[in-house]
């Protein structure tokens, strides 16, 4: 480890998703960090939904477990419902969602970044970013004090220059007005760094014990185990665990809404941030989906500690009266009573294209970002880039290769890619739909895919990894014992199961059980139950995954491989475009712009067509021959 002269090695501004996994991720590795936070009780909070996971989010918690971050192990602990999503279809968009216990989370967090070894938990507001040339040097907090690191990660979330805002009423503040500051985005600003405006919001909060539950719809969890961390042996049995439920709003509620249109904050031109596309206010709702009828609402415990149900879906700004009406006109709400109204808040981010793929700075050397302060939305994309944030700070540090992870490796490559190589004008939301590779980026392989990684930068101990080489040894078995075993298909208990394919019709009596996994409503676990064995059943079901789907998981491989060529051939912030003939006038003004590392990440971008690609790989050749 290089010795250092500053107070701090590193330290993290903000202790959200992103900061807790960026400033555990730097000291587990033996880095002295400090955690830089308004108030030690802010840490881990959850001041929007009280969940975790969800589609492609859940598949990010799965991809912190693997490389050794700490979201998924708190979200097990603390979880209130355990719900695995999109079961009836195809493996790419499964993925698990967790009610949690807002309370118990954060306080769980609290509880381990004050107990980590090499962390120091600060209390204070940072008012100046402080550089030298084009290095970080520290911050200086409010009460003038100044801390010098060889590098900052700004986890800011929500809370740079943050206004909260019902109707017409805007109070400077962050989430739930906590104090916020204009200084430190102006510092950065000064510092050379592009800001932008962008708003979000939330919806209100009722007490639970003054809805009707009888007029809304059960929404039940997995009656299995199913978690987050590899490392978790148990969770909140079933039968204890807290369901959730549903409820649609009515013609009475649109037309409240509606005629209140002009009280909005957003509707009324006080809002100037560019709100979430696919999270909006439910005023935006009915605005840019006129046609619909109704629209679905969840509802949300928020802790077994509190009276409270969040209702998802129904984030507004319209003033305290408008609300109280149109909550009222919900089904089971008539005699509810908000226990906290609903507010948007409206914020400064950093634009994400200044970013390396490593998430340092292009700008600022030794300078990192990660989190909502990157421009994107939700608890899981912060701690994913807080995760990636904090392993990249510490191998800077180190002089080790940086940790970068590919579009067909892991969701949160796909995050951090489309931030670096497209940027985003509006909060980012990961989807399955964003991964080109999402039948590679799947719930049950995340561990498969990572694990190695996570050791290799030294956050997944050996003890974990053996559990791993186990696991995968016992789907290997599986499969060849599948090879090996003869199914007689006169056995009854194995008709029954063949019932559901009228197309199967097999030339002779005996078919390999690994033949007959690939029948439509097969699967390993009821096949070798059919012949009197037994099977453990995570290894059953990644068996399933692994030999129903095998010749589109070898496509998607190969396609993979074919973009990773691209990946390979890289560009730099400081290649010369200008010197490029017969470059496109836009595709050369984007690449100028948005200066991209690779030329697989230059391929992404809007307005740098084919032709602009195949000019640059000549380029690139000819530069390479006439260095040799």
């Amino acid at each position: 480890m290089r010795p250092t002269t500053s107070d701090y090695e590193i330290i993290v501004i903000g202790g959200g998703h992103a900061g807790i996994e960026a400033a555990l991720a730097a000291a587990r590795l033996g880095h002295h960090t400090a955690l830089l936070t308004l108030r030690k009780e802010n840490i881990g909070k959850m001041p929007c939904n009280p969940s975790v996971g969800g589609p492609a989010k859940g598949i990010v918690v799965r991809e912190i477990d693997a490389l050794g971050g700490q979201m998924p192990i708190t979200a097990d602990e603390t979880a209130l419902q355990f719900k695995m999503l999109n079961t009836a279809k195809g493996p790419g968009v499964r993925a698990l969602r967790v009610q949690s216990d807002k309370l118990a989370y954060s306080a769980r967090m609290q509880e381990i970044v004050t107990h980590t070894e090499h962390l120091d938990v600060l209390e204070g507001m940072a008012v100046e970013l402080v550089t030298s040339g084009n290095r970080v040097r520290g911050v200086t907090l409010a009460d003038g004090s100044f801390l010098s690191a060889e590098i900052v990660i700004i986890t800011t979330g929500t809370y740079m220059a943050g206004l909260n805002m019902i109707s017409d009423e805007v109070v400077p503040g962050g989430p739930d007005r906590e104090p916020t500051t204009e200084a430190f985005s102006q510092s950065l600003r000064d510092a050379g760094l592009r800001t932008f405006r962008l708003k979000t919001g939330t919806p209100p909060r009722v007490l639970t014990s003054s809805i009707d539950f009888s007029k809304t719809e059960l929404e039940p969890g997995t009656d299995r185990f199913v978690h987050f961390s590899e490392t978790t042996r148990s969770i909140r049995p079933y039968q204890d665990q807290i369901s959730c439920h549903m409820t649609w709003t009515t013609p009475e509620t649109h037309e409240i809404i509606r005629a209140n249109l002009h009280r909005s904050s957003m509707y009324s031109g006080v809002v100037k941030g560019v709100g979430p596309r696919y999270c909006p206010s439910i005023e935006d709702k009915l605005v840019r989906f006129a046609d619909k009828p109704r629209h679905l609402l969840f509802l949300e415990p928020e802790s077994r500690s509190l009276d409270t149900t969040y209702v998802q879906g129904f984030s507004t700004s319209l003033p305290r009266d408008v609300q109280e009406a149109m909550t009222h006109s919900l089904p089971g709400f008539e005699h509810c009573v908000i226990k906290k109204y609903a507010y948007a808040i409206e914020y400064d981010a950093i634009d994400p294209i200044q970013m390396k793929p490593t998430l340092e700075n292009k700008i600022i050397d030794h300078l990192f970002t990660a989190g909502q302060v990157n421009g994107t939305s939700g608890y899981e994309e912060a701690a994913g880039q807080g995760i990636i944030a904090g392993i990249n700070a510490a191998m800077l540090l180190e002089e080790r290769e940086p940790l970068i992870l590919g579009r067909d490796e892991a969701y949160i490559g796909v995050l951090i890619d489309d931030l670096t190589a497209k940027g985003t004008k509006e909060p980012y939301r990961l989807l399955t739909s964003r991964a080109e590779f999402r039948l590679l980026l799947r719930h049950d392989n995340a561990e498969q895919r990572l694990i190695d990684k996570g050791r290799a930068v030294g956050l997944i101990s050996e003890e974990r990894y053996a559990d791993y080489e186990k696991k995968q040894q016992a789907t290997a078995d599986l499969e060849d014992h599948l090879k090996e075993v003869r199914v007689h298909l006169d056995d009854e208990r194995v008709k029954e199961l063949l019932e559901t394919d009228s197309n199967f019709t097999p030339e002779h009596r005996g078919e390999s059980g690994y033949e007959l996994i690939k029948r439509p409503g097969v699967t390993t676990e009821a096949l070798l139950n059919a012949i009197g064995e037994s099977v453990d059943s995570s290894i059953a079901e990644k068996c399933d995954i692994e030999v129903k789907y095998s010749g589109y998981i070898a496509k998607a491989k190969r396609e993979a491989d074919r973009l990773r060529s691209m990946e390979q051939v890289t560009l730099g912030v400081d290649f010369d475009y200008d010197a490029i003939d017969h470059l496109s006038l836009e595709g050369r003004q984007k690449l100028k712009e948005y200066q991209p590392a690779t030329i697989g990440q230059a391929s992404r971008i809007s307005g740098v067509n084919p032709a602009d690609i195949a000019v640059l790989a000549v380029a690139i050749k000819q530069r390479k021959k006439a260095s040799e």
